[in-house]
């Protein structure tokens, strides 16, 4: 991961260890300035030692400290000509006007997309649209927002003619993961990646062979372990918009890679689906 660090720094800090996430808090607290410092200048801000520093890069796919400065300067760069400093990560009050309110929507959303490409992994969303180009079904389980999102994602796919299945209830989810076979797909979705009916349908259709794809924006969670491939996202909570409804945006950006890549491999018979399908509707729509 050479960029979006700071949006992983500021998802997973919640679960570092404690001298890790001193130095994740110095570091956002701060960007430009831990681009600037040197390691032992940033351990004494934290009140941690070089070595923890070390650790802490590496958890997050840093050979070490010296790349850590080169992405948050790189990145912080980025986001100052691109303006996103206002409003990001302030809350919303409820005599906010509504103007003011929407601003920091707009900043949170579009950090939030960005910050979402820039740690996505363009080698593992080849790997899964090669997975489910291959496949001769395709699962998706995700429940509340997660859910919505597999649903959405499921309509896609099918658009362009790939057999695929979503459910939100657990029992249909484990029956659905049961019935994968060798080389099918099954794709897990949960914004903290700690959703036991997601995890739980993945493990089923891990026995049977099938690729487990897990979409999470905790790289490290469980749904992770279970994975054979994760995509990450990037998560920026506002002000009634927390959790896993403040990752909808990533997690429909992550999949909507796959379906371009999908797409792009299968161009002729994606065009002659999208052709098809719009004929077949074209009587429901008013002239």
């Amino acid at each position: 991961m050479t960029s979006g660090a700071l949006g992983r720094v500021e998802t997973e800090l919640p679960g570092l260890p404690e001298a890790l996430r001193r130095v994740g808090e110095v570091i956002l607290g701060d960007p430009a300035e831990a681009a600037r410092s040197t390691i032992i200048a940033l351990a004494e801000r934290a009140g941690s030692s070089p070595a923890t520093v070390t650790r802490f890069c590496r958890a997050f796919g840093f050979s070490g400290y010296a790349e850590l400065r080169v992405a948050l300067a790189t990145e912080t760069g980025r986001a100052a000509q691109a303006g996103w400093g206002a409003g990001v990560g302030q809350d919303i009050g409820p005599d906010d006007p509504l103007d003011a309110a929407i601003e920091v929507m707009a900043a949170a959303d579009s950090r939030l997309i960005q910050d979402t490409a820039a740690q996505l992994d363009l080698a593992v969303v080849g790997q899964v649209a090669d997975a489910i180009v291959a496949a001769s079904r395709v699962l998706l389980v995700g429940v509340s927002t997660s859910g919505a999102v597999a649903t959405m994602f499921e309509g896609r796919l099918r658009r362009i003619g790939v057999p695929c299945w979503s459910s939100g209830d657990a029992h249909v989810s484990l029956a659905d993961a049961a019935l994968l076979g060798r080389g099918d797909v099954a794709i897990g979705i949960s914004h903290r990646g700690r959703t036991r009916e997601v995890m739980e349908a993945l493990t089923e259709a891990r026995t049977h062979g099938a690729v487990c794809v897990a979409v999470t924006s905790f790289a490290r969670s469980p749904l992770a372990e279970l994975a054979d491939l994760v995509l990450t996202t990037a998560s920026r909570e506002t002000t009634f918009r927390l959790g896993g409804l403040a990752a909808v945006h990533s997690q429909l950006f992550v999949l909507d890679a796959v379906y371009v890549a999908i797409a792009q491999q299968t161009y002729e018979r994606t065009n002659q689906a999208f052709e098809l399908t719009i004929k077949a509707v074209e009587s429901h729509r008013l002239e």
